[in-house]
């Protein structure tokens, strides 16, 4: 592809010249979404089908499994098919596609995040007015917001990845990811991506900020609270969601935060599947471990 600056398609990252060692790719990807799948579908078919979760609080949590089942089912999918078929190739658009999608589905799990901290704010330091403040109204509102500002950065990241000129299509990654399409320019730095990305940082430190000084205020309502149980059942609720915050927020920021290699790394193969794969997958299960209310729904799914 030298010195050309229009590309038909893409050549996304060969697991191994070796076939077993591609079908092993496939197996444990396989594996891995399937696991993901499943999970999150459990969540999702728990909340809509069990009436006792019916509230703000599974709402969220509901949406957030659609988001991840979203994530894995744009990138994972592909570098499967690829595996099986001992093939590289990606359409143009289904590069195009994959970027948007990715990035539409990540930035409305973080947004979606935010609005979680905001509902347990309300329901642990203003519980008597929680009803009224998270009403289905309010909610249906903040989960439409939610979901148009992920596709706006979404659409706007991807308008700026793609108005780059490509001097190469060979993508040194398992799916069309972003920074790694922007080390194909010929142009050097766009400018559109660079105020893209500025601005994306600064969303993503005041979303981060809100949610540590809303759990700022929790906590100190926690403590207020002056039997051992009524502490533990508040905590129940937080802790799941903080957990899902950090870990998100510090695989992202380790994966996008350092230097992109210029060569082929599986180093960077595993942590990018780390960071994009992983959450996911414990998502669902780090919310249903603690939650008498899922697991309980869960066993009548079952029939248990």
């Amino acid at each position: 592809m030298e010195n050309q600056t229009t590309v038909s398609y893409f050549l996304l990252l060969e697991f191994s010249k070796k076939w077993h060692l591609q079908l092993l790719h496939f197996f444990l990807f396989f594996v891995l979404y399937l696991a993901t799948v499943t999970a999150n579908l459990l969540i999702i078919s728990a909340v809509a089908f069990d009436t006792q979760l019916h509230s703000p609080m599974y709402f969220f949590l509901m949406n957030l499994a659609l988001q991840d089942l979203g994530i894995v089912s744009v990138i994972v999918p592909k570098s499967m098919i690829n595996s099986l078929m001992d093939i590289r190739h990606i359409s143009y658009f289904g590069c195009v596609a994959q970027v948007f999608l990715f990035l539409s589905f990540g930035a409305s799990d973080f947004f979606l995040l935010t609005a979680m901290a905001y509902d347990r704010y309300v329901a642990i330091c203003h519980p008597l007015h929680y009803e009224t403040v998270m009403n289905w109204k309010a909610c249906t509102e903040i989960i439409i917001l939610v979901w148009i500002v992920g596709l706006l950065y979404g659409m706007l990241h991807t308008i700026g990845t793609f108005s780059i000129l490509f001097c190469s299509n060979v993508v040194n990654q398992f799916f069309c990811e972003s920074p790694k399409l922007l080390k194909l320019s010929c142009s050097g730095l766009n400018l559109l991506e660079v105020g893209i990305v500025m601005a994306s940082i600064i969303g993503a430190l005041g979303c981060f900020s809100f949610i540590i000084g809303s759990y700022t205020v929790i906590f100190k309502a926690v403590l207020r609270i002056p039997s051992d149980q009524g502490r533990q059942k508040a905590l129940s609720t937080c802790i799941p969601h903080l957990t899902v915050v950090s870990m998100l927020f510090l695989s992202s920021c380790f994966a996008y935060g350092r230097p992109p290699p210029n060569t082929q790394s599986y180093l960077d193969f595993g942590l990018t599947a780390l960071y994009s794969l992983l959450p996911p997958l414990l998502n669902p299960i780090i919310y249903s471990m603690r939650n008498k209310n899922i697991k309980h729904a869960l066993s009548k799914l079952w029939g248990f």
